[in-house]
């Protein structure tokens, strides 16, 4: 399964997975038996864009996107023996096809790479 046949994209900037966390974060919505999310149906394409960062381990940020859907939001993890923490490492961006797509602000990039079950 890759991106053009996932329903959506997987690469997604810093802010969009941001927005999503904080949505999830927001949402009060109890979940009867028959929509509650049991699974996540995870491409391999994602799992093997965060793992190309070379991190040491890769974090799984529940997060909420556009089309209301539950979703993980992959981001890279590496240990910072300054904080004793791990830190995220975003991906780089993916290049817009012309200058005029660009947005300097969204400089760094997650991978939404799951879709929850059910539906899928």
């Amino acid at each position: 399964m890759s991106e053009e046949d996932f329903p959506g994209p997987i690469k997604i900037t810093k802010a969009t997975a941001e927005k999503w966390e904080q949505k999830y974060q927001k949402d009060t919505t109890i979940e009867d038996s028959d929509k509650k999310v049991k699974a996540f149906l995870i491409p391999r394409e994602s799992l093997e864009m965060v793992l190309k960062l070379n991190t040491v381990a890769v974090r799984a940020h529940i997060g909420i996107n556009d089309q209301n859907e539950r979703t993980l939001i992959f981001v890279g993890a590496r240990y910072d023996k300054e904080t004793d923490t791990y830190v995220d490492v975003y991906g780089p961006p993916v290049q817009p096809k012309n200058a005029e797509d660009s947005d300097p602000g969204e400089d760094e990039d997650a991978y939404d790479g799951a879709r929850p079950c059910p539906p899928y």
